[in-house]
């Protein structure tokens, strides 16, 4: 009897269907038998050794699909038995190329054999012939019964094949270089820093500057091999094209279709008579960025400086004192960072007298009443942040704090008109609108090109820090920022104190495996920079699938924390001193914002702190071994209680001085750190979309609220636990609806009355001493 042509997808099914979880080699398969049908057709040798394995899942474990018999009946009414079974335990290394090459070609023969390793060196054979004269009167019973057998064999095989398997081949962790890295660890797991820090050329090399900023990375667990393998990786994935693509506009946020121009908010303007040439022009969608920017700077300028002379009043005439400032994540925590630092500068003192700003971003009613307490509705301005105006806890402030200037001044639409102000994007203008507020004054437009953790040096952060300390000052650390914009796209790599960072980054976290680090800035005014590089970084590299839509196979993404210096060594630096290794990033200031002199004290302030500086990192990296405490007279059995092993990596940050605009490089430096890092993983530091799920539970579980408290239903969740907790919530807060406590709402009565009992007003007219910080008539 003549057979048809064989077809290798068909009859090497069992064997390449699996060759997207195993390139090379496929392990612990099992096979069925081929249909009794098509025994007849070719003969098929297994030579196998008994085993027990299970047929396996797609995620490798024991499928709990059962032994059995499956049957099918084809188009043209053919029968036939595939018996599953599971006593073949194949282990088999394939070199599948060529016959695959062949069959793509066209190159067929009438006899095909291959071979194949088992584990006990015996042999598969799978023979078969053509006899081309008897090929058409086969094909069509031949096609039937391989859509059948196919469509059995998906339920066993994992998916993948041969795309799962060119996709698996763009992950980093498959490049050579990164398999040189991986190698390299095992060199490094052999070193101290105690003798690293001994190498004079290694520290000679160690360290980078720019504009001031003092990098050292000495005390990583590195050597200068390690770093030229890092470069070697960062060349190989393209780090400074992908930089280059960034600035230029292109869109790298691939998950969203849109560029990531945060850079382009500080982008310096060119001298006017350069203004008609191409020079500082950047294009996305038609439209020139820069313009646009420079457009949006101008009006915060001639907004926030009328505000501040008195120019713009409120609905009263009184002059706009204080400001509230309402958003949350990126739109709060990067502004707050800022006014943080700015706090304590001087020229923020003198600026800032007078003025008071606050931050609204929990939907925690208790916030909102810190942020109202002894504030005159009459004389603040409620700054809304929001790119979509759509955001539930912001808009829900929002409504909060307009309901509290209607309360005060009336609800004439007026009210709003004079004493909020928008910071959105221009696809929600007609919400705005809606909202009362006059989008032709109190409108501040960003851009989707600018995601909120990175948008404080757009409107997000210009409209709240130049209302308090001046439009100057906001410029000053726009001018900072861009200095190290400057400094990251055109140093060389190995100079570059981001693109450092950021490899090091990855050297912590895909090799070392420390999957935490410490952000530790001995500087009181920098005690909100930890929360947002949190967000910044978290929120950034906090990913799973790289940009060829498949899941990395290799650690990404950090968990950030940390706590000025002093105060965390007398919190968790136990832990990094003595519990797990976590790298720890030092940052520190040649001089400090206010530096004081005590009578008798043999240093200034500034030196106490920074003695602790420069001694932590030490600490960490050379530790204390038993012989040191044995010499000191440490009894025996308290050895091992304290015996330091050290080897803890770490770097030290060094600034001139905490101003504008050092904050504004700061805050750049990290920017880039975490777009390197991502640039490596080849993931998207740009999106978000792990924060939506929550978001959409949350407003469920809003209207399983609105319906108990309305109907005293009980509440049936999706799940038994979540139903229990709602229930118990509902029973004991006893809350009624909303509508119901409008005639005495003690919930704001504090908020109400106590900026009515203050013996202390703002200062008005010229009583302040401030050089720069007097207010206009």
């Amino acid at each position: 009897m003549h057979q048809p042509i064989m077809n290798y997808r068909f009859v090497l099914g069992l064997i390449l269907g699996s060759s997207g979880f195993f390139p090379q080699q496929i392990q612990c398969f099992s096979i069925s038998s081929v249909t009794s049908h098509l025994r007849p057709m070719h003969e098929s040798t297994l030579k196998t050794t008994p085993s027990s394995t299970s047929l396996y899942s797609s995620k490798g474990k024991a499928s709990s699909r059962r032994k059995g018999a499956f049957k099918r009946t084809n188009k043209q009414g053919n029968g036939f038995d595939s018996t599953l079974t599971t006593e073949i335990d194949v282990h088999m290394d394939m070199k599948i190329n060529s016959l695959q090459n062949d069959f793509d070609h066209g190159k067929q023969s009438h006899h095909i054999k291959q071979n194949i390793q088992l584990k006990n060196e015996k042999t598969i054979s799978i023979q078969g012939g053509v006899d081309e004269g008897h090929h058409q009167g086969h094909h069509q019973r031949y096609q039937n019964h391989q859509k059948a057998v196919s469509k059995l064999l998906s339920h066993i095989i994992p998916p993948g094949g041969k795309d799962s398997n060119n996709k698996k081949k763009n992950l980093v962790s498959t490049t050579p270089e990164w398999k040189a890295l991986e190698r390299h660890k095992t060199q490094i797991d052999q070193t101290h820093l105690r003798d690293l820090l001994q190498d004079q050329e290694r520290s000679d090399e160690m360290f980078a500057m720019h504009d001031g900023v003092y990098l050292d990375y000495s005390r990583q667990r590195a050597t200068l091999d390690t770093m030229d393998l890092l470069y070697d990786l960062a060349e190989k994935q393209g780090l400074k094209q992908k930089m280059d693509a960034m600035f230029n506009g292109d869109k790298i946020n691939w998950t969203e279709d849109r560029a990531v121009l945060h850079t382009a908010l500080r982008g310096e303007r060119p001298p006017i008579t350069d203004s008609i040439s191409k020079e500082g022009k950047l294009i996305v969608d038609g439209d020139d960025v820069m313009d646009e920017v420079w457009e949006v700077l101008d009006q915060i300028k001639y907004f926030t400086d009328s505000v501040r002379s008195g120019a713009i009043r409120g609905f009263t005439g009184k002059r706009l004192r204080n400001i509230i400032s309402v958003g949350i994540g990126g739109s709060y925590l990067g502004p707050e960072f800022l006014h943080e630092c700015l706090k304590t500068e001087p020229e923020g003192i003198n600026k800032s007298l007078g003025y008071t700003l606050r931050f609204l971003s929990n939907v925690d009613p208790v916030d909102v009443e810190r942020a109202c307490a002894d504030l005159d509705p009459e004389e603040t301005l409620i700054v809304i942040v929001s790119k979509t105006f759509t955001t539930a806890e912001t808009m829900l402030n929002a409504r909060t704090m307009r309901q509290w200037l209607w309360d005060f001044m009336g609800d004439d639409k007026e009210v709003v008109r004079k004493h909020v102000v928008a910071v959105s994007s221009i696809s929600s203008l007609e919400k705005v609108e809606a909202f009362g507020i006059d989008t032709e004054n109190y409108f501040f437009r960003f851009w989707d090109w600018v995601g909120g953790r990175y948008s404080v040096c757009s409107a997000v952060g210009g409209i709240p820090i130049s209302l308090l300390y001046g439009f100057e000052l906001f410029e000053k650390f726009l001018q900072g920022a861009h200095s190290i914009d400057e400094h990251f796209i055109n140093a060389p790599l190995r100079k570059n104190i981001p693109v450092i960072m950021g490899l090091l980054g990855v050297w912590n976290m895909s090799f070392l495996e420390y999957t935490a680090r410490a952000t530790l800035p001995y500087s009181e005014a920098l005690l909100k920079l930890p929360a947002h590089i949190q967000q910044l970084d978290m929120e950034s590299n906090g990913k799973k699938a790289t940009r060829f839509g498949i899941n990395v196979d290799y650690p990404v993404g950090e968990v950030d924390f940390g706590e000025p210096g002093t105060n965390g060594q007398h919190s968790f630096f136990q832990l990094l001193h003595m519990g797990q290794v976590l790298p720890c990033e030092f940052i520190g200031f040649l001089k400090s914002q206010h530096d004081l002199c005590i009578d008798g004290e043999p240093l200034s302030s500034h030196d106490e702190l920074m003695a602790n500086f420069f001694a932590q990192p030490d600490a960490l990296a050379y530790g204390k071994n038993a012989d040191e405490l044995r010499a000191e007279g440490i009894s025996e059995d308290l050895i091992i209680h304290r015996t330091f092993e050290g080897n803890r990596p770490s770097f030290s940050l060094l600034a001139p001085k905490l101003t504008a605009y050092s904050c504004g490089q700061l805050l750049a430096i990290y920017e880039h750190r975490t777009a390197v890092q991502g640039f490596i993983w080849d993931i998207n530091s740009f999106d978000q979309w792990g924060v939506e799920l929550g978001k959409k539970l949350a407003n469920d579980v809003k209207n399983h609220l609105l319906d108990a408290r309305n109907n005293g239903e009980k509440i049936q969740a999706d799940n038994p636990a979540t139903s229990r907790l709602l229930n118990y919530y509902v029973e004991n807060s006893k809350q009624l609806p909303c509508e119901d406590l409008w005639d005495a709402n003690p919930l704001t009565s504090v908020t109400r009355k106590t900026h009515l009992d203050r013996e202390h007003l703002p200062p008005i007219g010229h009583d302040l001493k401030g050089g720069d910080g007097k207010l206009a008539q």
